[in-house]
């Protein structure tokens, strides 16, 4: 492991630009393309996990710290996945109240 005073050099720091640049470039390609409504979300999603992952390591200085404050990193994502999982189950349960079926994704079947 590195210790926390060794800094990224300004190489780095224009490689994970170019690399972010290009998921940019990769994204803004994928939003024509017809995917269909649940394989764009996942490829959307994942393009993001990217692009946050590098931004969290790397600008964030994530990669050469402590253990501790990987492990709050660790845990603010694990609150948020609870969280969102809270909201978006209040969500597709919502209509049972009324008596409709759930919302679901996609072209609905008749």
């Amino acid at each position: 492991e590195r210790p926390m005073s060794e800094h990224i050099t300004k190489t780095t720091y224009f490689k994970v630009f170019a690399a972010l640049m290009a998921l940019l470039v990769i994204t803004v390609i994928a939003t024509y393309i017809p995917w269909g409504s649940r394989i764009g979300i996942v490829i959307a999603m994942t393009i993001a996990i990217v692009k946050a992952t590098l931004v969290v390591l790397y600008f964030m200085h994530i990669k050469g710290s402590s253990g501790l404050t990987k492990v709050f990193v660790v845990a603010g994502l694990a609150w948020l996945a609870i969280l969102m999982g809270i909201t978006l189950a209040d969500y597709h349960t919502r209509p049972w109240l009324s008596g409709n079926p759930p919302m679901t994704i996609g072209p609905q079947e008749r």
